[in-house]
């Protein structure tokens, strides 16, 4: 990832744990493959921390043996900026975005791991729903789960490498920020609000 001092993500972590849903790319007889998945978080694992996923077993990349390198990147918003919002004259497009990419060996999981990693992953989304009561795994009859485990295989991956961007015009003057934050906001779409607001936090000297 090319990271220019400037847009550096000062958190890499807290950003993965808000936005979960990975891009996984592995190379697998000389071809590229491309899979999508949630992941869990595991902070304290290695210097960089880790994630687990699950890939359906059909999936290409499901045939990954313990070992081999795997490359992930996760997208945050992203938006269009217009130099038309800018306060400086001849300034060109250009799009603010954020998002993190890392890397490592993949290990694959046994089934007392796979069935954790699921268990995890639910009480990771429904604990966003509250006051909703939150869905558990013990809701699925055994029989009926050891049927469903057939058809997944677990991966836990540990960062050798961990970058993360925050491209939010960190680089222009104040008056320009603030107007692509107000053009920003004028166009109203869910990204476009959540990198102004991105953008205003990057302002406040809080980091992305």
């Amino acid at each position: 990832m090319y990271v220019p001092a400037h847009f550096a993500l000062s958190d890499i972590h807290g950003f993965l744990r808000s936005h979960v849903f990975a891009v996984i790319a592995g190379e697998i007889g000389g071809t590229i493959h491309f899979a999508y998945a949630p992941v869990v978080l595991d902070r304290g694992l290695g210097p960089l921390g880790a994630i687990r996923f699950h890939l359906a077993r059909a999936n290409p990349l499901a045939n990954m043996e313990t070992g081999v390198a795997l490359k992930i990147s996760v997208m945050g918003p992203h938006a269009y900026i217009s130099p038309d919002w800018y306060e400086t004259d001849a300034m060109v497009p250009t799009w603010n975005y954020l998002a993190v990419e890392g890397a490592g060996p993949v290990r694959r999981l046994g089934d007392f791991e796979l069935r954790r990693l699921l268990s995890d992953l639910a009480a990771q989304e429904e604990s966003a729903l509250a006051p909703k009561p939150q869905w558990k795994m013990g809701r699925v009859p055994p029989a009926r789960l050891d049927v469903l485990l057939t058809a997944i295989i677990g991966f836990e991956l540990i960062f050798e490498t961990l970058e993360g961007k925050a491209k939010l015009s960190q680089n222009r003057a104040p008056a320009d920020v603030e107007g692509a934050i107000g053009g920003l906001e004028r166009r109203g779409d869910a990204g476009s609000l959540a990198v102004a607001a991105a953008m205003r936090k990057a302002r406040g000297g809080e980091g992305a």
